[in-house]
């Protein structure tokens, strides 16, 4: 039979949590006034209950601090102070809403029947920039973003109602103001055109690939003007960092004629004009690939 000492050292040597030296004596000593006070037949099964409670509370101790910042105790602290964006993209509520206000706007490459007659700019009911924002949306949903993308033929509607291509905004309008009013979890709005520069001026190479250059356009009389340069300026800086070239820049318009692009609807709103002209689908889905990467940067950031 083991002895007094001897029992000690064995615990020690299985006690893995090395508590303080003061935690050890105390309970050394108190134990031992117990043994003493018991028979000898009783002395380790006394012993090994107490011990083993110690052993319990000093493990569960011992975990809860491991952690760290993660599992339980992080999932309490964490859920007063996460951000409500992060919140969203867990809850995998749509945070990029993506439409086109002049939908049909298309790229001569995709109309050889438009190609021979270049003094108006491609327009086509099927091949045109709502391709664009589909693969937008699409590269953002294998990042595990969710996004809205709005198919509304704006251009078809116009015809309906007798109404005029300057009122395209309007039309946009009332699709986007519903779509904010019923997702509060939206961060980000796209409206998606097309560029009327040539071939030497919308396309960068690289790595022997064609990529359609993006410009960030944002309206001087719209009254979130300040923010959402803010927000086109971090996009260009981001893309810029991913894909040097590939962004235009920021430009700003809005003037004359006046227009606001909607963009007072929203803190994060930015025309995006993808390609110009000569540009083909399959470049234009390629920098969608690369702005979309930009996006779940910039998301991440934000959390």
């Amino acid at each position: 039979m083991q002895n007094e000492k001897d029992l000690f050292d064995t615990l020690k040597e299985m006690y893995p949590q090395h508590p303080r030296k003061e935690f050890v004596s105390a309970t050394e000593n108190t134990l031992r006034q117990r043994a003493r006070s018991l028979g000898k037949k009783r002395i380790f099964t006394k012993f090994a209950v107490i011990t083993s409670g110690v052993l319990v509370c000093a493990f569960i101790f011992s975990w809860l601090i491991s952690l760290n910042g993660s599992g339980i105790v992080s999932k309490v602290a964490h859920s007063d102070g996460r951000g409500a964006l992060s919140y969203a993209m867990e809850e995998k509520k749509p945070v990029v809403y993506i439409y086109q206000s002049h939908n049909r706007e298309s790229f001569f490459p995709e109309l050889p029947e438009q190609r021979a007659y270049r003094e108006q700019p491609p327009y086509s009911n099927t091949k045109n920039v709502t391709l664009v924002g589909k693969e937008l949306s699409r590269a953002l949903k294998e990042m595990d973003i969710n996004s809205i993308h709005d198919e509304t033929d704006i251009d078809g509607i116009l015809k309906q109602r007798g109404s005029y291509f300057p009122d395209s905004y309007k039309v946009s309008r009332e699709n986007l103001q519903k779509v904010l009013a019923e997702n509060d979890s939206i961060r980000m709005v796209f409206d998606i055109h097309r560029d009327s520069q040539k071939r030497s001026e919308s396309t960068i190479e690289m790595k022997g690939k064609d990529y359609a250059r993006i410009k960030f356009v944002v309206s001087k009389t719209s009254g979130n003007y300040e923010t959402n340069k803010i927000f086109a300026t971090q996009l260009h800086e981001q893309l810029e960092k991913l894909f040097p070239g590939l962004s235009v820049g920021v430009i700003e318009k809005g003037i004359d004629p006046q227009n606001t692009y909607n963009q007072e609807l929203h803190d994060n709103s930015v025309l995006l004009e993808v390609g110009g002209i000569d540009n083909t689908l399959e470049e234009t889905y390629r920098s969608m690939d690369v702005f979309a990467q930009a996006l779940k940067v910039i998301l991440e950031k934000s959390k």
